[in-house]
């Protein structure tokens, strides 16, 4: 089981995590919702909960609780900017479908 995190990611939570000035990483899960069933959920983390595992790459940990990570298992996170848009993408291989604004998916 693993996430990972582009250069890009990387260097972009790390300056959030800076920018906040506290935290120990990021919470990385999957809640219900949108036309396609599931959204992802990005957040800081202050501290490590009891289910959550946690995962390290490029100086970055990422917490997720145990009921996402059958979801996210695999997914990589990337970071970019298109024209004005910028913001995360994850690119899941679990994922079978996603909506047309990219903002759920299904598995």
């Amino acid at each position: 089981m693993a996430i990972t995190l582009t250069e890009d990611a990387a260097n972009r939570v790390r300056t959030f995590i800076e920018n906040r000035g506290s935290g120990v990483g990021i919470r990385l899960g999957v809640k219900t919702s949108g036309c396609s069933g599931m959204a992802y959920v990005l957040e800081f983390a202050d501290e490590v909960g009891e289910d959550d595992t946690v995962f390290e790459d490029r100086g970055v940990k990422m917490l997720i609780d145990a009921k996402s990570l059958v979801y996210l298992d695999g997914t990589e996170v990337d970071y970019g900017k298109e024209g004005l848009n910028e913001g995360f993408k994850f690119n899941n291989p679990n994922a079978q479908a996603s909506c047309g604004c990219g903002e759920s998916f299904t598995v």
